[in-house]
């Protein structure tokens, strides 16, 4: 069997919790109009944890593509699972964390520069089993140092829990046993073992997975407590071609989570841009994020969201309900209404490759609750019939912006910024004045000297002609 790419990079462990002022956070009005989900990227892996002290709920999804037979999971853990602390989850709800958390394109459109600019702020709404598997025997397992802590079936998964003493006799284990596991995972196992982490290793049974009718491999729940708030990544790196996209949803009562090895930074956000990137979105941040993770010398993680699930704004998805946040970890909400309830997500954006994440990913949650979302604007000039002062200002102001767009989507993207310019429809300058021809000569004849000691007043329609 192969081990799967990168659900080896998955699991645990926690930290204390940091209190940091809370910022004041401004509400961002528009129209929701385009996300940037996972299916920019061609290989994405998706880990939801759902933390509350010491208590974590880790949700696995699955990018697997291949045939089931072949599938395989080693993920370090830090205690011993029992059979009713593993489940097989919904693949829909990490869908929905996705498109509730993803990157967004939101627009707002110029009014006429002749009458009171009113900016639009409506918001567009957007069962266990513990069968028994077969498992080598006993002795051989010892022989190699390899302990078989627990065996149990969930869903279409069987289940091993093992423990070892040294990473080779792991590894041996895992190929006599048909993990035809990639060279070089015994280096990789060693500091696992060296830590006393467990290994919880999974398999498809074929039988069970026909009779679920599903099309693809679920994700998989497991629930423990452990002081830990840690992701192992590096068993990850070991069959993956080329650099590894990861996205992580925390899930707290607290606030905001952050790395502690690694530096994480906020995506550029709440920039103006050119109003053909609406056709262009995905393009736009898959060549975003590439600038952002190149100017930070590939060796930081990203902040793609920060928000109160209870609310949205703009909405790029609907707040998930209270049972789709159970559905997705979430353990603490079962009490009566109040504080306890409250789940802050923080949507983590990890690419990374075994030079420049040599270490897996230690977390840490904080008491932050600043609002913070990727968000891109654009602006649509008015184009209208215009006749006042104002329009030629109006006018002149946004060729001047459209302009300062182009250049933010260039420094953005690394983009040619003569070709931005090509694709931008440039407000055209102010048409004449529809005001009669003769009526500037009458104005002038009409107008009193400055020096003029009385005024003489205007009659009815100079007064008009005058305006």
């Amino acid at each position: 069997m192969r081990i799967s790419r990168i659900l080896l990079s998955c699991v645990i462990a926690i930290a204390s919790f940091v209190v940091v002022d809370v910022q004041p956070a401004q509400a961002f009005c528009g129209f929701y109009v385009a996300k940037a989900d996972t299916s920019l990227y061609s290989q994405a892996s998706q880990v939801v944890i759902a933390r509350n002290g010491q208590r974590t709920i880790l949700t696995m999804a699955n990018d697997y593509q291949g045939a089931p037979k072949d599938f395989a999971l080693v993920v370090p853990v830090p205690v011993i699972l029992k059979a009713n602390q593993v489940n097989v989850g919904d693949s829909s709800i990490i869908d929905r964390l996705d498109g509730f958390s993803a990157p967004r394109l939101v627009e707002y459109e110029d009014g006429n520069p002749c009458r009171q600019m009113r900016r639009r702020n409506e918001v567009f709404p957007t069962a266990l089993s513990a069968d028994s598997v077969a498992v080598p025997a006993e002795a051989q397992a010892e022989k190699l140092g390899v302990t078989v802590e627990e065996t149990f079936s969930v869903g279409e998964y069987d289940i091993v829990i093992l423990s070892a003493q040294e990473s080779d006799g792991l590894e041996t284990w895992l190929r006599q046993n048909n993990y035809q596991i990639p060279s070089g995972a015994s280096k990789l196992l060693k500091p696992y073992i060296r830590q006393g982490l467990k290994f919880f290793v999974a398999k498809v049974n074929l039988g069970a997975y026909a009779d679920t009718g599903f099309q693809s491999l679920r994700p998989l729940q497991i629930a423990f407590e452990s002081p830990r708030f840690m992701l192992p990544i590096r068993l990850g790196t070991l069959n993956a071609q080329g650099e590894q996209d990861l996205l992580v949803y925390i899930l707290s009562p607290q606030g905001q989570a952050t790395l502690t090895n690694y530096r994480t930074v906020k995506i550029p956000s709440n920039v103006n841009i050119p109003e053909f990137v609406e056709g262009e979105f995905k393009v736009f941040y898959t060549s975003l994020f590439e600038t952002a993770y190149a100017k930070e010398d590939r060796e930081a993680a990203f902040l793609e969201y920060a928000w109160d699930m209870s609310n949205c704004d703009p909405c790029s998805a609907e707040p998930l309900s209270p049972d789709e946040l159970r559905q997705a970890g979430v353990f603490w909400i079962d009490r009566p209404q109040g504080l306890g309830n409250r789940v802050f997500i923080s949507r983590i954006h990890v690419r990374y490759t075994r030079d420049r994440f040599p270490e897996d990913l230690q977390f840490q949650e904080t008491g932050n609750q600043e609002l913070f979302q990727g968000r891109y604007v654009i602006r649509h000039p008015y184009r209208g019939s215009a006749d006042c002062p104002q329009a030629r200002r109006y006018q002149q102001q946004v060729r001047e912006r459209q302009e300062q767009e182009a250049q933010t989507l260039a420094q953005l993207t690394g983009w040619d910024l003569d070709s931005i310019r090509r694709k931008i429809n440039f407000l055209a300058p102010a048409a004449a004045s529809s005001v009669d021809w003769w009526r500037p000569v009458w104005r002038q004849q009409h107008s009193v000297p400055t020096h003029s000691p009385q005024r003489q007043p205007l009659n009815w329609w100079q007064r008009l002609w005058s305006q």
